[in-house]
C-alpha cells in the first residue's frame, strides 16, 4: 500500500495495483460558501489542490473506485460528482447509497459490515460526528479499515475520540492510522473532528502505530493548525511516528 494526501480528507490509496480514490473535494480554493453557523466569512476551500487540471483529470481516469465515509461538502463536492464517470465504482455507508444514486452513479456499492474488492478487504467502522445536538445534526459517518496482505490501515474518518473508535482500534489493530484534525467547530459547542487532545489518547491507546493527520487548513470551521499540532505531538516525544503531512505528500 501507499497513499497520498491530496487536501483535506481526500487522499489515494494504491493497493494491489488498484488506485482508490477516498472523500473526493476537488473543486478550487473558495468556490463554495463557508459551512452555516461558523462564524467566519473565509469560503472553502482555504487552498486549491496540490495538482493542476491536467494533473487532476489524469488522476481520475487512473482511479479504479472511490471509497466516501460520508457525504459533507469537504468529503464528496459537486465538482466530484461532476468529475467522475458515472459507472465509476464506488463504495459508501448504507445511508448514503441512495443520494449517490440519485447524483446518477450507476455503480455504487453499499459496505454494510465488509466486503473484498481485487483481493483487498475493506471493513466499515462508525464514528460520532461531535456530540450532543450538533453531533446528532452532524449525521451518520463512516470509517474504513482497508486490509492487504499484512497491511491494515485504518481510515478514521470525520470523527471524535469515542467507543466506536476505540473498538475499530482494538478489533483491527491497525498499522496505519489516518485521522480526521484541526478540530473543526461551529460558533456553539465542541469540536466535531478530533482535537489535538483526542489524538494524543489515539497514540497512547495504539502505541505501536504510525499516525497521520489529515482534515487539515482546507476548511474555514477548523480551529487547530498544522504547526499548533505537530508542536503538540513533538512536545509529548511522539514526532518518530505521528505525523502532520502537507497536502500532496505521501504519507507512506
Amino acid at each position: 500500500m501507499n497513499l497520498q494526501l491530496l487536501r483535506n480528507a481526500t487522499q489515494i490509496l494504491r493497493v494491489n495495483g488498484k488506485n482508490i480514490l477516498i472523500d473526493p473535494m476537488l473543486a478550487p480554493q473558495h468556490f463554495y460558501p463557508p459551512f452555516e453557523r461558523t462564524g467566519t466569512e473565509v469560503r472553502i476551500p482555504t487552498v486549491d489542490l496540490p495538482i493542476g487540471t491536467e494533473e487532476l483529470n489524469l488522476l481520475i481516469s487512473k482511479t479504479d473506485a472511490v471509497l466516501l465515509t460520508h457525504l459533507h461538502l469537504d468529503h464528496w463536492d459537486d465538482l466530484a460528482k461532476a468529475l467522475l464517470p458515472k459507472d465509476m465504482t464506488l463504495f459508501c455507508q448504507p445511508a448514503d447509497i441512495e443520494a449517490i444514486r440519485q447524483a446518477g452513479f450507476t455503480n455504487a456499492q453499499v459496505i454494510e459490515e465488509d466486503l473484498v474488492w481485487n483481493e483487498v478487504r475493506i471493513s466499515r467502522t462508525g464514528g460520532q460526528h461531535g456530540v450532543g445536538e450538533i453531533g446528532k445534526m452532524m449525521g451518520i459517518v463512516s470509517g474504513y479499515v482497508i486490509r492487504h496482505e499484512q497491511e491494515v490501515l485504518y481510515i478514521a474518518g470525520d470523527t471524535i475520540w469515542c467507543e466506536k473508535v476505540k473498538a475499530a482500534l482494538d478489533q483491527y489493530q491497525p498499522d496505519s492510522i489516518v485521522l480526521n484534525g484541526g478540530a473543526a467547530r461551529f460558533v456553539a459547542g465542541e469540536p466535531i473532528v478530533m482535537d489535538t487532545k483526542d489524538i494524543l489518547k489515539v497514540a497512547a491507546y495504539m502505541p505501536a502505530s504510525k499516525i497521520y493527520v489529515v482534515h487539515l487548513e482546507a476548511v474555514s470551521h477548523a480551529s487547530e493548525s498544522r504547526t499548533f499540532i505537530k508542536a503538540a505531538l513533538a512536545e509529548q516525544g511522539l514526532s518518530e511516528r505521528c505525523f502532520v503531512p502537507e497536502d500532496g505528500s505521501f504519507l507512506f
